[in-house]
């Protein structure tokens, strides 16, 4: 199956025109055109389908599995994008790389990826929306940046951004294989109660909603989840006043991206994210083996003190392996100062 405009194949402005060979007879009309269009998403590809846009000899298709003719003209009419919703907002972003496909930001803590209840605006969308402006292409026929993975509120660093279909769909296969072909990196810094042991190790476990909070994600019996999977590595560990571990420094590892992965696993082996006040309640007597400055300032964090520090994949358009490196904030900067001092 081509995988490029084949020589009977045409380009007329926001119209693609596509003549089926005898090979593509009998196939369904969205893989054709998945394989004809490559900048454009099947789920994209469908939902023209579905609204008229694609015509077969001058007539509309509306069924994405309508089989292929063979010899038969097809025509995908691509309407303009949208207006983008939710509306744009001047928020300000750390922008660490930018190019015609994709987006890399290293989020502050605090700032909600995307609209939902309670954050209607104030969001990444809204900022990416007033940033990108014009250079949006459109993602789903809509004037909107690609959201292909998220971090929590009040979890900071790198995250990167579609600004194409074409990019959603490479980076969205990427983000699925978690680094298993080789092409996804994604690395945290996280400061956690006590000492793991082993000092370094894998969390395997099944996580889903907790039954008496929905809100909340818990490790489940198998076949309830969905698989989970994180790497530790302890880089450096603090002792209290009683000379016994009081907290670390771990780096981890995602095997697989699932809500809130990092904090459940951690307070799962007994050792909660610091400042989580979802999961990490429990150790809240420990702060009574801290220095009051180190009690202070740990309070200041006032969030989970974990960081998405690396960040590495394969560019969408060009093949070229990137990486980024973001170094943890401030707010967690002076926590491991004060917890090295303690």
């Amino acid at each position: 199956m081509p995988s490029e405009l084949s020589p009977t194949d045409s380009v007329l402005g926001d119209q693609r025109r596509h003549v089926a060979e005898l090979p593509e007879a009998g196939l369904r009309l969205d893989r054709l055109l998945q394989a004809r269009v490559p900048d454009l998403s099947r789920t994209r590809l469908q939902a023209l389908i579905k609204a008229g846009h694609v015509l077969e000899d001058g007539k509309p298709i509306s069924e994405p599995g309508h089989k292929v003719r063979p010899g038969a003209q097809y025509e995908v009419q691509i309407p303009e994008p949208e207006p983008a919703l939710p509306e744009a907002e001047s928020i300000p972003l750390s922008v660490v790389y930018e190019d015609k496909d994709i987006l890399v930001i290293d989020k502050p803590a605090g700032l909600v990826v995307h609209p939902g209840a309670g954050h209607a605006t104030g969001t990444l969308v809204n900022a990416l929306i007033a940033h990108c402006g014009d250079s949006l292409a459109g993602i789903g026929g809509v004037k909107r940046p690609g959201i292909v993975h998220r971090l929590d509120k009040d979890t900071s660093g790198l995250l990167v951004v579609a600004k194409t279909d074409a990019a959603l769909r490479s980076l969205s296969e990427q983000f699925a294989a978690h680094g298993q072909d080789g092409r996804m990196q994604r690395a945290y810094v996280a400061v956690v109660w006590g000492q793991p042991q082993p000092r370094s190790g894998r969390i395997a476990t099944s996580i889903g909603r907790k039954a008496s909070n929905r809100t909340k994600m818990a490790v489940v019996r198998d076949g309830v989840g969905r698989p989970a999977a994180t790497h530790y590595e302890v880089q450096k560990t603090f002792v209290g006043a009683d000379n016994k571990p009081l907290a670390s420094v771990v780096r981890c590892v995602l095997e697989t991206g699932r809500t809130h992965q990092i904090r459940v696993h951690m307070a799962h082996i007994g050792h909660p994210v610091l400042g989580d006040a979802t999961y990490g309640t429990g150790f809240d007597a420990s702060k009574g083996r801290m220095t009051e400055r180190t009690r202070v300032i740990l309070d200041a964090l006032n969030r989970q003190a974990l960081h998405a520090a690396v960040l590495g994949f394969e560019h969408p358009r060009t093949g070229k392996t990137l990486k980024f490196e973001s170094a943890p904030p401030s707010d967690m900067v002076a926590l491991i100062a004060a917890l090295r001092d303690a």
